[in-house]
């Protein structure tokens, strides 16, 4: 997984609550288990018509948004369907931060154990962030995880978000499941050692 520390991009505003993880990657696209080429369909009924032709006017496939890295939207963001899939989809797309009010439950582990990093803000900053984006469309906001502060250029937007310490040492390290289990490996291959070949159990 890749490390996170800090990111500064345009911010791509979806100012809607409660995106369930069925808009953010609906069911016919949850058949493989590849992370990679879930982006094309991110959010594919707000996108695409009934014939699959590209609805005009959805902000992310518009400049500049369609390079954005952030992505801020209204409460209850992820909510639903477990489906990893969600952020998967966001990842491969480009987005390495969700900022909202809240999250689904679910969805919001998930984006830990994919390297999406999602944001809590009180629901006004959020929608002071939005209004800035809407006046200019080459509006940056700076996230930094270490600090967990996130700020604009002008500093009309400067405020706080609060991460779990273990949640932020997975992120700041690029630490997955399989990654903690990899900073243990010296023990492990200790304990293998002293295995007996025939696999009875060791006593201690």
């Amino acid at each position: 997984m890749e490390k996170f520390k800090n990111i500064k991009s345009i911010p791509a505003y979806l100012p809607l609550i409660n995106i369930d993880t069925d808009k953010i990657i609906p069911k016919q696209f949850l058949k493989t288990i590849k992370r990679s080429g879930l982006g094309k369909s991110l959010f594919y009924e707000m996108r695409f018509d009934e014939k699959n032709n590209p609805i005009k006017g959805f902000i992310l496939d518009n400049d500049p948004y369609r390079n954005s890295k952030i992505l801020i939207t209204g409460k209850n963001f992820g909510c639903g369907s477990s489906r990893e899939h969600a952020p998967w989809a966001l990842q491969d797309f480009g987005f390495k931060c969700i900022i909202a009010p809240s999250f689904g439950d679910i969805f919001f582990n998930n984006c830990f154990q994919n390297g999406v990093l999602p944001v809590v803000l009180p629901e006004d900053v959020v929608a002071k962030i939005i209004e800035n984006s809407e006046k200019d469309s080459e509006y940056r906001i700076t996230i930094d995880l270490e600090t967990q502060r996130v700020w604009d250029e002008n500093e009309d937007v400067v405020t706080e978000f609060n991460i779990e310490p273990f949640r932020q040492h997975c992120m700041l390290n690029g630490l997955d499941d399989i990654g903690l289990t990899l900073e243990s490996k010296d023990a492990i291959d200790e304990f293998e050692s002293r295995r007996p070949d025939n696999g009875s159990i060791l006593t201690f």
